[in-house]
């Protein structure tokens, strides 16, 4: 190859490669980087619920990145922080993820359960996991009560006064734990969620 077509070559490749550097720049410039979601789920665990449990060798333990705190009047609060979803509390559609996870063990039997990824699922109003060794999810827990729905500058919210047990996540952790402990509509406490969506 002539210098001449070499320098030629060499332009245009530097053309390309800074048409193709603008191009780049242009879209990303064009498309701002999204705003994750945002928000937490807070579970509250009645003093009764824990005497309870406490009585029949169960033993609840949020796991990472679950914050738990305990309260002689309250009981435990343990906040799960949202870690993504689509859901639309107001509309009763979608799910919200929840960062975090859940030990089951009875003390008495040594059997124990986990659950790792949590989510709300709006459409079932239900707080689901999956056992860690497994793959479907298990609903465990039901908002009930007096259940408020509300939205403001982009925040929804919802308050349940009640926070009970499903059946189906009942019958699983009896099964699991080996008790007759757990039963659908078993009152746990109640659930606070607020839920910012990715925008």
């Amino acid at each position: 190859m002539s210098r001449t077509r070499a320098r030629l070559a060499a332009t245009s490749a530097a053309v390309v490669l800074a048409v193709t550097g603008m191009s780049g720049a242009a879209v990303a410039d064009a498309a701002p980087a999204a705003t994750a979601a945002t928000g937490s789920a807070v579970v509250t665990s009645s003093t009764t619920f824990l005497k309870d449990q406490a009585l029949n060798g169960i033993v609840v333990i949020p796991l990472p990145t679950a914050d738990p705190a305990y309260d002689s009047t309250t009981g435990i609060t343990t906040t799960f922080p949202v870690t993504g979803g689509s859901g639309d509390l107001s509309a009763y559609y979608g799910d919200i993820d929840l960062g975090g996870g859940l030990l089951f063990i009875n003390l008495f039997t040594g059997k124990s359960a986990t659950f790792k990824q949590l989510h709300f699922s709006v459409g079932n109003w239900q707080i689901t996991g999956v056992p860690v060794d497994g793959t479907t999810p298990v609903a465990l827990l039901d908002p009930a009560g007096d259940s408020q729905v509300s939205r403001a500058n982009g925040v929804q919210t919802l308050t349940s006064t009640d926070l009970q047990v499903d059946p189906a996540g009942a019958q699983y952790l009896d099964s699991k734990l080996k008790t007759s402990f757990f039963k659908g509509g078993q009152s746990v406490g109640s659930l606070a969620i607020n839920f910012t969506p990715a925008s």
